[in-house]
């Protein structure tokens, strides 16, 4: 027997993240009850995204173009290319207005329990894009969990004996932090990246 619609819906909005069933229902019926002028805009945002939206051929975010707007801005710095896991990230590290680079987005990282490895990242591409003969500098920005770990050693093991200076983010205490607030392993990682100080 095919479920309802609202059963359907429900069942639907599971798939967002943090939202389970309870939340889900509660969305449903909010959709459907209080604002379904809101819930036809998102069904039409939803789909006209999903028709118009595709992955850039240079960086991989999301671009409605072939070439999206960063990559095809002549202001980049085309040398230098920051790899990340996630279009969110990647939004993250220009909002530090730090960097005036190129970016390339894995859309993941490697993660065997999930089953994804270098195939399912499509590495290939990312080689391709390295080896153009424009990048001189390639910059790890992976998280610092166990598999951005990981896809950040396997990308070093790749890239460098393709000749390419691969250099990786820092880590350590944030900007604002206290030392008594800040973990032994975060704090002991800033100590083994520690620089010379310019006061």
């Amino acid at each position: 027997m095919n479920p309802s619609a609202l059963e359907a819906l429900i069942e639907a909005l599971r798939c967002l993240p943090g939202i389970g069933p309870k939340s889900a229902q509660r969305i449903a019926y909010h959709l459907l009850q209080r604002d379904r002028k809101g819930a036809q805009r998102l069904g039409d945002s939803l789909l006209h995204a999903l028709s118009s939206i595709r992955h850039c051929q240079r960086c991989n975010t999301f671009s409605e173009n072939d070439i999206c707007e960063r990559c095809a801005s002549p202001r980049r710095d085309q040398a230098l290319l920051c790899i990340v896991e996630t279009p969110v990230d990647m939004n993250m590290m220009e909002q530090t207005l730090a960097y005036q680079g190129l970016y390339y987005v894995l859309m993941g990282r490697i993660s065997p329990l999930d089953g994804v490895g270098p195939r399912e990242l499509g590495l290939e591409q990312l080689l391709a894009r390295v080896l153009d003969g424009v990048v001189s500098e390639v910059i790890l920005a992976t998280n610092y969990t166990n598999e951005g770990e990981a896809t950040a050693h396997y990308l070093t093991a790749m890239l460098r004996p393709k000749g390419i200076n691969v250099t990786r983010i820092a880590r350590g205490v944030p900007v604002g932090g206290e030392l008594e607030y800040v973990d032994s392993g975060t704090l002991a990682q800033a100590l083994r990246e520690r620089k010379s100080f310019q006061g």
